[in-house]
């Protein structure tokens, strides 16, 4: 049985607020890098609430990196209000399948998603642009390197990726991948019985939901998708502005 770790949080709004989220970021990455959706929310009168998935950020260090271990750190990772259902979920990447993991186990856990370019499904090929991906980042984490790599970026996204890089640990990164062979939360997805709302990537720029996938995944009559032109797997830093104008209706 997965032993449960608890999740450090960051919050963004008055915790008073009617309506609560809860952002949980990618592979590698941390809470603070889901700060485009907590400063947007809050500005919309939301409380949201960011963590640091076990091995990333500050959180505590484990074994068990599978997907269902993820998933049952979020499950267990409960709002502010007395334990009601959190209002939103929004998840990006690896999030997006640890959020979908956990509302398809556990009922009521959310009123509605939000996954934005979700890893549901990993081709050979994803796992080893992914793989790529980190081992890059790991190789010069700096702000200087991360800013090369991402001009287009916003200073926050460029000094948060660089600390997110600092404080991940390489093991749980690697872990994830071995621990996975079958990255597949597909059957989950098409089951969840909580409106979903799907952010894509632009498969000209790359994209880990698109195709085959996105087709039966949104044959779910409750899962819709918009997708973010000329974004690559994470919109909300390519291009924020048209991510949050989707983001917005879909949660309006």
């Amino acid at each position: 049985m997965t032993s449960i770790v608890r999740l450090p949080r960051l919050e963004w709004g008055d915790p008073d607020a009617p309506r609560h989220a809860l952002l949980v970021h990618g592979l590698g990455s941390n809470g603070a890098l889901m700060w485009r959706f907590g400063v947007a929310l809050a500005e919309a009168g939301w409380c949201a609430t960011a963590v640091d998935l076990r091995g990333h950020g500050t959180a505590p260090r484990a074994l068990d990196y599978t997907l269902e271990a993820y998933a049952a750190d979020v499950a267990a990772t409960r709002s502010r209000r007395g334990g009601a259902p959190w209002d939103l979920a929004v998840g990006h990447s690896l999030g997006g399948a640890a959020v979908t993991l956990a509302a398809a186990q556990h009922p009521g856990w959310a009123r509605r998603l939000v996954l934005i370019d979700p890893g549901l499904r990993l081709t050979d090929e994803q796992r080893d642009t992914v793989r790529a991906s980190q081992e890059e980042a790991f190789a010069d984490g700096t702000v200087d390197a991360v800013r090369a790599r991402n001009p287009h970026w916003h200073e926050n996204d460029v000094e948060l990726k660089a600390l997110s890089t600092a404080q991940v640990s390489r093991w749980a990164v690697e872990q994830t991948a071995a621990q996975n062979p079958g990255w597949d939360v597909s059957g989950p997805a098409r089951t969840l019985d909580v409106p979903t709302h799907i952010i894509g990537a632009d498969p000209a720029v790359w994209s880990i939901f698109t195709g085959a996938l996105a087709d039966e995944v949104c044959a779910n009559p409750l899962v819709s998708m918009s997708v973010v032109a000329g974004a690559g797997h994470s919109p909300q830093r390519d291009r924020p502005d048209e991510t949050m104008r989707q983001f917005f209706a879909a949660i309006d």
